[in-house]
């Protein structure tokens, strides 16, 4: 099997991750200069740990949902030249975002 495509994929997802990671120091970096109150910036740490809880969540959905997918691509026997497969596929990653932002929705 063939993985030179996801060559691109993963250098993307690097550099996304490298920009974001430097943008966020930049931001923390600027926010002790400025000598922010600590209000706020126990605000910020309290918001960034819920992201976190939720981000966590999110994908744990999404990720199940498409490995059922692929167990029920499997259990019919498609293969990667079959258009259902990809249905499949995008339909349970797109339903654990919904089924997330219901979720968010109802608790929050």
């Amino acid at each position: 099997m063939q993985f030179e495509f996801l060559i691109p994929i993963v250098l993307f997802i690097a550099i996304a991750a490298s920009i974001k990671f430097v943008m966020e120091y930049r931001f923390r970096r600027r926010l002790a200069e400025t000598h922010a109150s600590e209000d706020l910036v126990r605000a910020m740490l309290v918001a960034d740990e819920q992201g976190r809880r939720t981000g966590a969540l999110k994908w744990g959905i999404v990720l199940t949902l498409v490995g059922f997918a692929f167990g029920l691509i499997d259990l019919l026997g498609l293969g990667p030249d079959d258009p259902a497969t990809y249905g499949f596929l995008i339909g349970s990653a797109g339903l654990g975002m919904l089924g997330f932002h219901f979720y968010s929705r109802q608790s929050g």
